[in-house]
């Protein structure tokens, strides 16, 4: 009788779904490396029947892999997903999910105060392509509804923003968004679903940059997208792609070939099969090994930063810390509303002195590494006004509260202790 993973916990689902038993062939626990980039057919119809989605198997590593697919069912699993699509970047995860329905002459209304490379990629890239992006500041809600316009296709968020851990009132811009007829889609990467489930509060596409807290150790890029099944693609007539039929795949209406799926199959059978950003079955592995200690991990990693946001908040060279547990921070109500537990291990401070000053914190710390990563399980760094968000211009920078003394830090997994006495040696040098 099939297990019911209903009623399993996170830790244990994290373990075991998509391999419930032992590697059928070989016996192996561990899920086993399929390094292969295609598949023998049993016959000209089953190889037909595959083609036309009406039969389920692998057709060619750029689709599916076996490996993959036990991350993929993880994942959809652990943020209560109907299915999901791992492929090879946190960013392809996103460009993806908008290209999957924006095309030219269409518009995204996004939060502004998005990663540095996904604003880059509405504001600069998609243009290229057709598609506009309306930026507004999500701590005023209507400002999401005043954005809308008759060619807009979806509403895009952060669980967390970047770099400053600020929040956004999910539950309200998801009434916002369907009250529009238009899908949210979400980047959870900070929070991780072991933190928060988004789809519990009302997003319907939720994205991942698997290379952060996913894997956990900084060795794999990856990415997720998890469909949660209950956006109505057909209702609206807005998105044609999905439930009409497609020239480019047999004429086949996604909506009617993948159900409630319909949004990532036409992502893996369309826009992957074309593009080609597909995960490799090794680091889909490596993922997998993230993965089983997700949640031992996010704790520590949230448990060190409140008490170094805490401690921060007190010294004298930081003229602010930009933590949400703060209790004078501007979402410390929807921080105890959404995150009861704790959450938020990457956030920023702000040192008194400026760029001179955040430069020299920076190089006189001796744990932390100074790298464009976060999430690892080593403490990280950067200044993100010359790094991760210098497209930007100064006008730029202000709107996302960015400013030349703004130190981006990534609490890690060592001793909290370790960690304050790094900080403060570091500070004393400023």
């Amino acid at each position: 009788m099939a297990r019911d993973n209903s009623r399993l916990h996170f830790e244990t689902l994290q373990l075991h779904v998509g391999q419930e038993t032992a590697d059928p062939s070989t016996g192996a626990r561990a899920v086993p490396v399929y390094q292969t980039t295609s598949y023998v057919f049993d016959n000209c119809d089953a190889a037909t029947a595959r083609f036309a989605l009406e039969q389920p198997g692998n057709i060619y590593g750029r689709l599916t892999n076996p490996t993959q697919e036990v991350l993929e069912k993880r994942i959809a699993a652990l943020e209560g997903g109907v299915a999901a699509l791992a492929v090879a970047s946190g960013a392809a995860a996103v460009t993806y999910a908008l290209l999957n329905i924006a095309a030219m002459g269409d518009h995204i209304v996004a939060a502004n105060n998005i990663y540095g490379g996904t604003y880059n990629l509405l504001a600069n890239t998609m243009p290229g392509y057709g598609v506009e992006a309306t930026f507004v500041d999500p701590s005023e809600l209507d400002n999401f509804r005043k954005a809308v316009r008759p060619n807009t296709k979806a509403i895009f968020i952060e669980t967390f923003g970047n770099p400053n851990s600020n929040l956004i009132d999910v539950d309200a811009v998801a009434r916002i968004a369907h009250a529009l007829g238009l899908p949210l889609i979400i980047d959870n990467t900070f929070a991780t679903p072991y933190l928060f489930r988004p789809i519990e509060h009302g997003a319907d596409i939720v994205v991942h940059s698997a290379t952060k807290f996913i894997g956990g150790h900084g060795t794999s890029l990856g990415g997720v997208i998890v469909d949660s099944g209950r956006f109505d693609w057909a209702a609206t007539g807005k998105f044609p792609r999905l439930s009409e039929s497609d020239p480019s795949y047999h004429g086949i209406r996604f909506t009617d070939a993948a159900g409630a799926a319909a949004f990532v199959e036409r992502v893996r059978a369309v826009l992957l099969r074309d593009t080609g950003a597909c995960i490799s079955p090794f680091n889909a592995f490596l993922l997998l090994q993230g993965l089983e200690t997700l949640s031992l991990r996010v704790e520590r990693h949230v448990a060190n930063a409140v008490k170094i946001a805490d401690r921060l908040s007190r010294h004298p060279k930081i003229r602010k810390v930009n933590h949400p547990s703060l209790p004078g921070h501007p979402d410390h109500a929807l921080y105890d509303r959404y995150f009861p537990g704790g959450a938020g291990s990457i956030f920023t401070v702000e040192l008194e002195g400026g760029s001179e000053a955040a430069r020299r914190f920076i190089d006189s710390l001796e744990i932390f590494s100074l790298l464009a990563n976060v999430a690892d399980v080593k403490s990280l760094v950067i200044h993100p006004a010359s790094t991760t968000h210098s497209q930007l211009n100064p006008t730029k920078l202000a709107v996302q509260h960015i400013y030349p003394g703004t130190v981006r830090l990534s609490i890690g997994t060592e001793h909290v202790d370790d960690l304050i006495d790094d900080l403060e040696q570091a500070l004393e040098k400023v």
